[in-house]
């Protein structure tokens, strides 16, 4: 679907560190700042437990995961908004992402340079903030230019716009995000044509050292009480146990080293289905003999639109879809078997697809 996480943070937080971890795709991770100076794009693999199960019932030719794609963004500094630094670029490149994951380094380490000169996450969460939103205010300031006049002429959708994008300019001002502001959600559209940096989903990930990755520490509590009112996820990561699995060849190797730390999954495994539901995304899947596949869709999408993500005339000719729980598929152990035992239905155009839905769709062009 096309669909970007951005990463997000100032230099040396471990923003590089940790997408070298995600991706194949190497950005240079050195201890200086604006080692990323392009924007480094990683296709990232799903896991996804469900789609394993299923392969091993089904016994396909290949399977299929799902995908994201990560950016790793160049670093940022106060006046970025302005243009200082790399700060137009930044910018410009985190507007094309349709989320943000924003690093916090929440570790001390005397080797490890701070471009500020001290550890203080909240101190680096508010300069990426401020310069976002400045940039929005900037935005926002334009747009209402435009829509004044025609206000005050008695033009009732210019009036709402008008009273809209004043909602958005006071709580910028007040140093809030886009995101917070206090607007309902058929207001919002009167936003959208400004792509507002700070209106994006985010996600906080705190980079702590080995012995804080199952408890977190004091910087990690200081930044759950600093986006309290974002309802925003907060994921404790250690950038550099993450580099250490990554350089493990075997699966049974990564696992051991997990459970010598008292760790199910990896943080990275964590962080991409952290970053899949930041996007608003859910999962069907399609099971034959040929191949086990997982598609991406956006949470609330129809059968009919569903089909389409496969190919377009899918949806146009949908007449159908036949539905199998993920569940009843795993107890049943085959298509065949849960046809039997009733537990296949027969879906129409407005059926929303639910994630983990087994699909086969019947379509006529």
């Amino acid at each position: 679907m096309g669909l970007q996480c951005g990463i997000v943070g100032l230099p040396n937080v471990g923003k590089s560190t940790l997408f070298n971890c995600l991706s194949n795709a190497k950005a240079q991770a050195a201890n200086f700042p604006f080692c990323t100076i392009e924007p480094n794009v990683g296709v990232i693999t799903v896991p996804d437990e469900r789609l394993t199960k299923l392969a091993e019932l089904v016994n396909p030719q290949r399977i299929v995961p799902n995908t994201i794609e990560i950016v790793d963004i160049a670093g940022l500094v106060k006046g970025a908004s302005k243009g200082e630094g790399l700060g137009n670029q930044f910018l410009g490149n985190i507007r094309a992402t349709n989320a943000i994951i924003h690093v916090l380094r929440c570790f001390d380490d005397d080797n490890v340079i701070h471009v500020d000169g001290s550890v203080d996450p909240i101190r680096d969460k508010e300069i990426i903030d401020t310069e976002l939103q400045l940039k929005d205010l900037e935005s926002v300031e334009k747009k209402l230019q435009k829509v004044e006049k025609a206000a005050k002429t008695g033009d009732k959708d210019a009036k709402k716009a008008f009273d809209v994008l004043t909602v958005y300019r006071e709580h910028l001002m007040s140093g809030k995000s886009a995101r917070t502001a206090p607007v309902i959600e058929e207001d919002k559209e009167h936003i959208e044509d400004l792509w507002l940096l700070t209106a994006k989903p985010v996600m906080y990930v705190c980079n702590v050292e080995e012995k804080s990755v199952n408890t977190g520490n004091a910087y990690v509590e200081r930044v759950k009480e600093a986006v309290r009112e974002e309802n925003a996820q907060v994921l404790i990561i250690s950038a550099q146990i993450e580099s250490e699995i990554a350089q493990l060849e075997s699966y049974e190797e990564r696992q051991m080293f997990l459970e010598d730390l008292g760790l199910e999954e990896s943080g990275v495994n964590k962080l991409i289905k952290a970053a899949y539901h930041l996007l608003n995304l859910s999962t069907y899947f399609t099971a034959g003999v040929q191949e086990v596949r997982a598609w991406t869709i956006t949470k609330g999408f129809t059968a009919p639109q569903a089909a389409g993500v496969i190919h377009s005339d899918f949806e146009k000719g949908f007449i159908r879809a036949e539905v199998i729980k993920y569940d009843d598929f795993v107890k049943y152990g085959s298509e065949n078997a849960c046809k039997d035992a009733g537990k296949l239905s027969v879906e129409g155009k407005t059926y929303i697809v639910q994630d983990g839905d087994i699909m086969h769709f019947r379509f006529n062009v």
